[in-house]
């Protein structure tokens, strides 16, 4: 798919809440969309995410009000790290990451090397994380 392509097709599809943390197999990182393509109070661009299926698929879009993508959270630590840790961590697994670049849109694409991606809460900065697959219904 074109790039163009690829966003009319996340813009045709109702996107999660602000806050419905939703998990995606992979996401495309875009300049903000349309209403959201404007500059963050800091000064930076905002960014969009497209979020995709193992298939590459799109799911839809999430965020396009955020300036900052955090990679495992804020400090890097992971999810709910404070609830696991009970404070800052000395040291923390490792979480591995990649991105290629899709052929035909050149639009880079980020996904974790084991599990699946969860979003927290499409605010200023935006986090993400690599957590486990859900197990299919039994």
């Amino acid at each position: 798919m074109t790039k163009k392509e690829i966003i009319l097709a996340a813009k045709a599809i109702d996107p999660p809440g602000w806050n419905d943390n939703p998990r995606c197999d992979s996401f495309l990182i875009l300049p903000g969309l349309g209403s959201k393509s404007s500059l963050h109070d800091s000064g930076y661009r905002c960014m969009s995410v497209i979020l995709l299926a193992s298939d590459n698929a799109i799911l839809g879009e999430y965020s396009g009000g955020s300036d900052v993508l955090h990679v495992d959270g804020i400090g890097g630590y992971g999810k709910d790290w404070l609830n696991k840790y009970g404070t800052v961590p000395a040291a923390i697994p490792p979480s591995g990451w990649s991105i290629d670049c899709l052929a035909r849109s050149g639009l880079l694409r980020v996904f974790p090397s084991s599990g699946q991606v969860e979003f927290g809460c499409a605010l200023s900065s935006l986090e993400f994380y690599n957590v486990p697959k859900d197990k299919p219904d039994e």
